[in-house]
């Protein structure tokens, strides 16, 4: 159960998902919630309920970046394609 869509896991309990507001955040937001969330668990002291919340808020932010950035990769990848064949 470590790889379940976000959407499934929304689905089965949507009040108990703290994370779903990631899915609206730009990547610039989640990449500077992310800085903030690896500075708070590297400096420690939170306690092992707030370190595990803080893991999974990390790993929403991080899977948010991730599809950020394969977009990105996408439409660059169509670009170019466009651009190669218009030259041809």
């Amino acid at each position: 159960m470590t790889e379940t869509p976000d959407a499934a896991r929304t689905e089965a309990a949507p009040t108990d998902d703290p994370n779903t507001d990631v899915a609206q955040l730009s990547y610039e937001q989640a990449r500077e919630e992310l800085i903030a969330v690896v500075s708070q668990l590297e400096a420690g002291g939170a306690t092992l309920e707030q370190s595990l919340a803080l893991w999974e808020r990390g790993e929403a932010l991080a899977a948010r970046c991730e599809a950020w950035l394969e977009g990105a990769r996408r439409r660059l990848e169509a670009a170019r394609q466009a651009q190669g064949g218009s030259e041809a």
